[in-house]
């Protein structure tokens, strides 16, 4: 097979990309719960969407799951840019794809992972879940100007019945199921305020992105307009591309990249769903330049449950901040090597210690595990959009500078 002749066609315009979720479904040979039995019982096979570092990174842990006896193997690729779809074709000894619809029609293809920019995470994941495949997509689930596009997801994976996990790998940790059965018990008595955090020094993670090839431009080798989707027409640049986390129209900053991880655990541990308001400030108080993404970010959640949730965070400083659920009768404090419930004073529960678990496999196992036992995934839809709703909130809170409210009802966010 020429790789060439099997990618040089695929820069479709952006409305006939997002066509294509419509085209992905109709073509697809088997429907979505046919599918998911074929998957059941036999080897899986894993077509990955996404080839940069988070990617290539799952990629490696696909082959080794597989070289361990898990019954899973990484049979196709698909980038948007060619000379990463070269190297990781040739390095996986896989079928390459530059149009992510083709791949999710490859009969050989049961299961996806959506590891392409976060404009692209709910369009990769539909295109997947209505041609009949199992989606693993990393976080966040959308983008935070995508909410109905989540919602859309949302109703097609429940329709479907399709497995989906969230890449929120810490779920994989056994210490947050203690932590949400503590909860669940009352042995805290009842939770009434969170705090969280997540501190660091530096923008390695926006403007340390690698730029391939900074003489980069669209055309046959890089298709540009598969890479906006929706987001707004914007003139090209390799910084765009290449370190698109930097950019408001394809990321979140904070946020949407790394509170994500730290807040779907905690959203399970304590069962709640969507909160009532929520309200965040922040800005580029440290990083500027051709930056967009705030470098401080803190939100406050106030979920109908009668729970104030708080997360707080700056990459200009890496002195961190214990993550505790505070309780009407005992404290959870989570350390770096477990958590302890420790009772107030004059409360009858009991002290006891939490141990933490390795996680750096275990979620993608759990998900490869859940496409064949057809068991719900440690992070599926439903954490998926409680979160995504959160964080969407929070956003718009940030951009509008309002208060974010959450109409459950008729499942509307409106700015106050």
């Amino acid at each position: 097979m020429n790789l060439h002749e099997t990618t040089k066609s695929n820069h479709p315009p952006r409305r006939a990309f997002i066509g294509a979720l419509g085209s992905a479904a109709a073509a697809a040979s088997l429907s979505a719960s046919q599918a998911q039995q074929a998957a059941a019982g036999k080897r899986i096979g894993v077509g990955l969407i996404g080839c940069g570092g988070r990617g290539s990174y799952l990629g490696r842990l696909t082959q080794q799951l597989g070289q361990q006896g898990e019954p899973v193997e990484l049979v196709a690729v698909c980038d948007v840019y060619r000379p990463r779809l070269e190297r990781a074709a040739k390095k996986y000894s896989v079928k390459p794809y530059g149009d992510a619809s083709e791949l999710v029609r490859d009969p050989n293809v049961d299961a996806v992972i959506v590891a392409a920019p976060d404009r692209l995470h709910a369009f990769h994941s539909l295109m997947a879940v209505r041609s009949g495949k199992a989606v693993y997509s990393e976080k966040p689930t959308c983008h935070w100007q995508q909410f109905d596009k989540l919602k859309e997801l949302v109703q097609e994976v429940r329709r479907t019945g399709m497995i989906f996990q969230m890449g929120t790998q810490r779920l994989a940790d056994k210490i947050w199921r203690q932590a949400a059965e503590v909860i669940r018990r009352g042995d805290i008595g009842k939770p009434v305020h969170v705090q969280m955090g997540y501190f660091r020094r530096g923008d390695s993670g926006e403007r340390g992105m690698p730029v391939d090839d900074p003489n980069a431009r669209p055309g046959p080798d890089l298709n540009w307009d598969a890479f906006l989707a929706d987001a707004p027409s914007r003139p090209f640049t390799p910084s765009r591309f290449f370190q698109w986390r930097m950019y408001m129209d394809y990321s979140g900053g904070p946020c949407t990249d790394n509170d994500v991880h730290f807040l779907a655990l905690m959203i399970k541990a304590l069962g709640v769903k969507f909160p009532k308001h929520v309200v965040a400030l922040g800005g580029k108080y440290i990083y500027n330049g051709e930056r967009e993404v705030p470098d401080t970010f803190d939100m406050i959640f106030e979920y109908p449950e009668g729970l104030n949730l708080t997360f707080l965070g700056t990459y200009g400083n890496d002195h961190g901040l214990d993550t505790v659920v505070r309780g009407t009768e005992a404290t959870l404090r989570f350390g770096d090597s477990d958590a302890e419930v420790e009772p107030l004073q004059g409360s009858t529960k009991r002290r006891r210690t939490l141990a933490r678990f390795d996680v750096n496999v275990e979620h993608l196992r759990d998900f490869f595990q859940c496409v064949q036992t057809k068991q719900k995934p440690q992070g599926d839809i439903d954490l998926a959009y409680y979160t995504q709703v959160a964080l969407i909130m929070a956003m718009r809170s940030f951009v509008e500078r309002k208060v974010a409210t959450f109409d459950p009802a008729n499942e509307r966010i409106e700015l106050i």
